[in-house]
């Protein structure tokens, strides 16, 4: 627990709370006495909403105080109590209504434009998770319709009675390249049997990935490429937030799973074939 807390004080010194230290207001002592006293309970354990009940009273207290005389004051108290729910409470709902609240009262604060982005960064993780929520094992795979890097056809439709894995990867990800001897030795065994691959890759610069799909023995398969490296269509699509990241459908066009990988990839494609 104390090696826990020493971790947690130091990602709020990192992240808002060694602000106070920059800025010099009328409640800079009251401030400075509050970050204190949070830092303390943390260092004791005390890490949950009802434990800094009071430090969160202070927080409302100070932030009242100076909403009309020292705006940017108030926008980093409000900042704080923010971070406190978001990085200790691990409470993401009532931090992000606490960094919209701060975007909406102090947009033109340093706090409140760091607070715009990170509203925007919430929204965009929460509406990754609802579509990562369409790309549960039974459902239908939502296809896509896109070209290949030789600009012919490209579809899981398209590829209808075929076990098919959609692989989101990179060059530059050490963790995918990694995976591929697994991916390309699945590929060889199984693909006269009905197996095909369809990669999307995440690379920003064509050249690069030409240059290893040419060195890379094996690695047949039609690949999806647009240049855009994380605003890749189908990466946005399909709510892909690291990679690798791989979906199998089946002959029938449903998900079987998502990141299965070495054994478990080929143990769920020759299952996919009955061939086990």
């Amino acid at each position: 627990m104390k090696n826990f807390a020493l971790l947690i004080v130091a990602a709020l010194l990192l992240t808002g709370f060694a602000a106070s230290a920059e800025t010099t207001n009328s409640i800079q002592p009251e401030l400075d006495n509050l970050v204190k006293q949070v830092k303390e309970k943390i260092m004791a354990g005390k890490v949950t909403e009802a434990e800094l009940a009071d430090e969160l009273k202070t927080f409302d207290t100070l932030i009242a105080k100076e909403k009309t005389a020292e705006p940017e004051a108030a926008a980093q108290v409000l900042y704080m109590k923010a971070k406190l729910y978001m990085e200790i409470f691990d409470n993401l709902e009532k931090g992000g209504q606490l960094f919209a609240e701060l975007s909406k009262d102090y947009p033109t604060t340093k706090y409140g434009k760091d607070a715009a982005r990170i509203v925007a960064a919430i929204e965009k993780q929460s509406e990754a998770k609802k579509v990562q929520g369409t790309l549960a094992s039974g459902l239908p795979f939502p296809d896509f319709q896109e070209k290949d890097l030789a600009g012919k056809p490209l579809s899981v439709g398209g590829l209808k009675g075929k076990v098919v894995l959609v692989d989101f990867w990179a060059t530059w990800c050490g963790p995918c390249r990694a995976e591929l001897p697994n991916v390309i030795a699945t590929y060889k065994k199984h693909h006269a049997e009905g197996f095909e691959v369809i990669g999307v890759s995440l690379d920003s610069e064509r050249d690069k990935l030409d240059s290893f799909l040419k060195k890379q023995d094996g690695m047949t398969w039609p690949q999806y490429f647009d240049g855009e490296g994380w605003s890749n269509k189908l990466a946005v699509k399909y709510g892909v937030e690291s990679i690798p990241f791989a979906v199998l459908v089946g002959k029938d066009g449903k998900i079987i799973g998502k990141d299965l990988r070495g054994e478990k990839l080929e143990s769920a494609v020759a299952a996919a074939l009955g061939k086990n």
